[in-house]
């Protein structure tokens, strides 16, 4: 992936909701111009949520995302719904696409808008295979729908995914739709046009082969954008970088696994951090996480510990979520923990069961989405943290490396 890319992350999401065979699937390729969604007359063809990124000016880059059906049935369906369900964590626009012959009970729908509306979500009601009604007035059947979903009328749409009636009109809206997009700073905000900056990077059998990780990338690239010099080497030729320099580096940010070596190695003056922590401050709320780091303290035999991560990837014998992370909470509580692991879009609806929750640093998940898991873990008073904030405490350095200026 290059350093210009838009990543999944940092667009906007746009998902498309509704029963099956409601067209979202063909609204999604007419949308997006491509056949991304497998069509059928079978109800229920689409099983997983299909995601596709493209550009729709003036809002930008985004993800269209086909979800399935919310009436799906038997125990599989309820997995694809629940799975439906998990996007709309993640979503900052929905459309809710209904069929034009099935618009005479919408409780489903009703249900998803009650939702949609508590998360403050801007939203359009898409009436879907308008050809299929015959001398009926648009208009007339739009005001139907609004005023059974209790919506304004400029809230609902009818198209044709069949004939592309109406699809761009859709376009257009969607693009001017008041969508929240916040343009947060990673790390230009705590840097003046020329700083140096070294980045320590571990090159180890867990490192992707023949590139950066994400959280690299991304802050290479806010640092470039403030103007500041960022300097990349391995923990292993640090010191030799330091002693190399010839005026001292505005800030060292390393990865978390090597936290304790390269705080030994980086004078006390020079402000420390790390990717992880970075992406804390970045994504969700740092100080909620520094306090959940103190949780630890509280440990007792037998509590379980949830590890979660925003991505899926392949286990190595180094893991550091499955692995790493366990091992350091049990060497420093001393305490028999049990652990419980979730990747990607599975988190818990209930935490109440763990004594804490240590999360990834999000890269992966939208702001909305690491947002309402923070939360989820304060409505439920099950402190939660992240992997750098646990690892600097767990090492007693959790001050040096969460300065005032990151708060």
């Amino acid at each position: 992936m290059s350093l210009n890319a838009q990543v999944s992350a940092e667009r906007v999401h746009i998902g498309f909701f509704g029963l099956r065979n409601a067209g979202k699937s063909s609204l999604v390729n007419r949308v997006t111009g491509q056949e991304l969604s497998v069509v059928s007359e079978v109800r229920g063809t689409t099983t997983d949520p299909v995601r596709k990124a493209m550009e729709l000016l003036p809002l930008g880059p985004v993800v269209i995302i086909d979800t399935p059906g919310l009436d799906d049935e038997g125990k599989l369906g309820n997995e694809r719904v629940k799975k439906a369900r998990e996007i709309l964590r993640q979503t900052d626009l929905a459309l809710l696409v209904i069929a034009a012959d099935s618009i005479d009970d919408l409780k489903v729908e009703r249900d998803l808008l009650d939702e949609v509306r508590s998360r403050k979500m801007p939203f359009l009601a898409v009436v879907n295979k308008g050809d299929l009604i015959e001398d009926v007035d648009e208009k007339v059947l739009e005001n139907r729908v609004a005023e059974t979903l209790g919506v304004d009328g400029g809230l609902v749409l009818t198209v044709s995914s069949e004939s592309g009636s109406g699809i761009r009109e859709l376009k257009e809206t969607i693009a001017h739709l008041p969508v929240k997009t916040e343009e947060r700073p990673l790390i230009r905000d705590l840097l003046d046009t020329g700083d140096l900056l070294v980045l320590v990077v571990p090159i180890d059998s867990a490192a992707p082969r023949g590139r950066l990780i994400l959280p690299q990338q991304q802050v290479i690239r806010d640092a470039l954008d403030a103007g500041a010099v960022p300097v990349v080497t391995r923990e292993t030729e640090l010191t030799l970088t330091l002693s190399q320099l010839a005026v001292k580096p505005r800030m060292v940010i390393t990865d978390s696994q090597v936290f304790d070596r390269v705080a030994k190695e980086v004078p006390e003056e020079i402000p420390l951090t790390s990717f992880s922590i970075l992406m804390a401050r970045y994504k969700g709320d740092l100080k909620t996480q520094v306090e959940g780091a103190r949780a630890i303290e509280n440990l007792k035999d037998g509590d379980t510990v949830l590890i979660s991560e925003g991505c899926t990837h392949h286990r190595q014998c180094e893991d550091i979520g499955t692995v790493k992370m366990p091992a350091w909470i049990r060497k420093y509580t001393g305490k028999d923990i049990n652990f419980a692991f979730t990747s990607g879009g599975e988190f818990p609806e209930d935490l109440t069961g763990y004594a804490l929750v240590v999360h990834c640093g999000g890269c992966m998940l939208n702001s909305r989405e690491m947002g309402l898991r923070i939360a989820r873990g304060a409505a439920s008073g099950v402190p939660i943290t992240n992997y750098g904030v646990m690892i600097a405490y767990i090492h007693g350095i959790l001050d040096r490396v969460t300065f005032p200026m990151l708060y």
